[in-house]
């Protein structure tokens, strides 16, 4: 008995160490030349685009990948060692310079110290290489070169020179050796139609909301013809002349048979009409999606609020794809501006760090750097924008390492793109874009594009200290402060309380626009006595043009937010977003104007159906409820320190979560009681209070005129009484 309790012992103790050695032993990934598989994948994402069934490409420049990248690393081995090789690509395999002949799907390494390289040749795909063995696996420490001569590891960190830096290959987790990376693609399920009505020889079928996929075709037979036209509303759908998107469908089918079109599309409703004696039983879809975790939540006393929050967590997944996209029926492009605020609007839903750094790269490209990005200005500076948001929310300065000679060579490009002023101007080449928006001046130096400028700079010292180039950080912190100055003795109009829009021929111009003052508010770049000039003559001021755009709305708002208004930016959310939900909306538009009526609504761009239904910059309530509500905002990168700030502006009570790279923040509040419990960093709770509150679970200091902080502590509960 006992020498059987003894053997099931040890049986116990292997099994648990085969288990932890599992566990242990080293994870092959697939590695390639760092941010080519960004470029390659976000290219055949772009040009999947399609306007009436004509293919319509992006009209800026597209970089294409290294087509030939040498891989390497030094290995010295107690003892001999199989491995095998999975490859992307033409290739040779070389071991201490000798090659193997053929193509060899596995080998053995001697003992000893060795060195294993492989030269992929790949025009069609990314040459890319996964090495599996017991100790030797293919991961972000191998070398690679494009035979510049220049050998960088899987970070983009140069081993021998300094040069050119990419950010690492793992951002993509792909280690399946049978599913290389050429063969990536998003999730999908199947779903089925709520509605089918008969219309005209065919079917008219709604989905019941805006979604994304795959159409599939039931029981198809007959020979002759397909029309099928996709509408994200039932007049586009109805719309044979004029509906953006559609398909036409050669059938020669003796018996049934179900059929899935090859391209993704958006859509609600799809009407199908058959031409000859071509039969279709029914149409359901395989939606197409991205498998992010939603880590943030936000619920109030308000219920068409939450409504509003559900709507634009929805909207925002559905342009969350391979990157952050504009539009799912149009562009389906990778638009920096639109891009910049789905980052923010990530970082209070999914925190999905991945996904932000493959957008950041595919928009970048390669060098040398001969347009804008996207060829607009202002997209190139929410590009700089974005990185170093990207560093405050998720504390990764690797990344900001990695990418800064990126940063450095389009800062170059702008920089030799100044006039004699020193100010920014449209030239040859560039679109200014600002805003969709009716006689909106783009002529001269534009102040709102200086501002952006300047920010970008201000960027680029915070980065050039991240990776120690001292010189470059001083001088970019000299032309900021510069450019600052220039800016507030060029623009400022103190009469108007306001930065003008623009100087023409060298002279300020007398008009007044929202864009550069809003955002001289969050960018904290006003004075006390400035911003409230400017909240008070601009943002609050009916004369001034007022915006149509969700894009732009995003900034007004948050700019009101960060005055202290959340209750009127309350209202006005009710006001524009509830808007679009009383029309009908499942998801939320490019553009909404509610003096339109009707299907005017669905028309932009000189098209009756121009308007995309589903754009992502119109999810940014997301944005301002987790960070001007709640109240949650990094202080140090990371959420290392952090503050909470809560404010009801209005609402009787709300919860949420915010998420953090280690967790979340759990926050509830109403009018009599705070409670708060956090997975990360070190934090301050921040609130007002009319009655001296009592706090259960830490200790509460008053800080000035009836203001009261709480430190928070990782993974205590805090519950505070206080009275509004």
């Amino acid at each position: 008995m006992k020498l059987r309790l003894i053997t099931s012992f040890f049986l116990l103790l292997m099994i648990v160490y085969t288990d932890v050695a599992a566990q242990q032993a080293p994870k092959a990934s697939w590695i390639w030349y760092p941010g080519d598989l960004d470029i390659w994948v976000s290219n055949k994402m772009q040009n999947r685009r399609t306007e009436r069934g004509a293919f319509l490409p992006p009209f800026w420049k597209m970089d294409s990948h290294y087509v030939l990248v040498e891989f390497h690393k030094e290995f010295n081995l107690a003892k001999p060692e199989e491995v095998n090789l999975y490859v992307e690509g033409q290739y040779n395999v070389k071991l201490d310079g000798q090659a193997f002949s053929g193509y060899p799907k596995k080998i053995t390494v001697p003992a000893g110290k060795h060195k294993l390289s492989l030269k992929v040749y790949g025009q069609d795909r990314v040459p890319a290489i996964l090495v599996q063995g017991k100790t030797i696996v293919s991961d972000e420490s191998w070398l690679s070169t494009f035979e510049d001569k220049e050998w960088i590891d899987q970070s983009g960190k140069a081993s021998e020179k300094s040069g050119t830096t990419f950010v690492a290959a793992g951002s993509w987790d792909l280690s399946d050796p049978l599913l290389p990376p050429s063969q990536f693609k998003l999730s999908t399920k199947p779903m089925d139609a709520v509605k089918t009505t008969k219309v005209d020889k065919g079917i008219l079928v709604d989905f019941g909301k805006e979604t994304f996929g795959f159409l599939k075709l039931q029981g198809l037979k007959g020979t002759g013809k397909l029309h099928i036209y996709y509408g994200e509303s039932k007049e586009e759908a109805l719309s044979a002349s004029h509906s953006e998107t559609l398909d036409l469908l050669e059938i020669d089918l003796k018996s049934k048979r179900d059929s899935v079109i090859e391209l993704s599309k958006a859509f609600r409703y799809v009407n199908c009409q058959p031409e000859g004696d071509v039969s279709l039983d029914g149409v359901s879809m395989l939606y197409e999606y991205a498998p992010v975790t939603e880590k943030g939540s936000f619920q109030c006393s308000d219920e068409q609020v939450n409504k509003i929050y559900e709507t634009s967590k929805y909207t925002f997944h559905l342009n969350t794809r391979e990157f952050f996209i504009d539009g799912i029926k149009r562009d389906r492009w990778v638009w920096s501006g639109d891009a910049y605020q789905s980052y923010l609007m990530n970082y209070y839903s999914f925190n999905e760090s991945p996904i932000v750094k493959r957008t950041l790269l595919a928009q970048r490209g390669k060098d040398p750097v001969t347009a804008h990005i996207n060829t607009i200005m202002d997209y190139s500076f929410y590009w700089f924008l974005g990185i170093y948001d990207y560093y405050q929310y998720s504390g990764d300065q690797k990344f900001v390492q990695d990418i800064y000679p990126r940063m450095k060579s389009l800062m170059d490009y702008v920089l030799n793109r100044r006039n004699k002023d020193g100010l920014l101007e449209w030239m040859p080449g560039d679109w200014i874009f600002i805003d969709w928006a009716d006689k909106l001046s783009k002529d001269g130096e534009v102040s709102f594009e200086q501002l952006l400028f300047c920010r970008s700079l201000e960027t680029m010292a915070l980065c050039a200290d991240m990776t120690k180039d001292t010189e470059a950080a001083a001088n970019y912190r000299k032309l900021a402060a510069d450019l600052k100055a220039k800016i507030f003795k060029l623009y400022w109009d103190e009469k108007k309380q306001a930065l003008v829009h623009s100087r023409v021929n060298g002279k300020p111009t007398e008009n007044v626009t929202r864009y550069a003052n809003m955002f001289g508010i969050f960018f904290d770049y006003f004075t006390p006595s400035q911003k409230q000039g400017v909240k008070q003559q601009v943002l609050m001021n009916d004369k001034i043009n007022k915006i149509t755009t969700p894009y732009m709305r995003f900034y007004e708002l948050e700019a009101l937010c960060a005055m202290g208004e959340q209750s009127y930016v309350l209202k006005q959310m009710k006001d524009y977003w509830g808007g679009m939900l009383d029309l009908g909306a499942t998801s939320f538009w490019e553009e909404y104007n509610p003096d339109k009526t009707g299907a005017e609504h669905y028309a932009m761009y000189g098209r009756p159906f121009g308007k995309s239904l589903c754009h992502a910059w119109g999810a940014s309530p997301i944005y301002l409820l987790g960070k001007y509500y709640l109240g949650i905002k990094p202080v140090l990168p990371g959420y290392e320190t952090y503050v909470v700030e809560p404010t009801l502006g209005g609402l009787e009570w709300m919860e949420g979560k915010v998420p953090t790279p280690s967790g979340t923040i759990n926050l509830y509040c109403s009018k009599k009681e705070i409670r708060l419990k956090s997975d990360e960093g070190t934090g301050v709770l921040r609130f007002k209070s009319t009655v001296k509150p009592t706090v259960k679970g830490g200790e509460v200091i008053e800080v000035g005129k009836r203001t009261y902080e709480v430190k928070i502590e990782k993974g205590r509960e805090y519950t505070v009484s206080y009275a509004k």
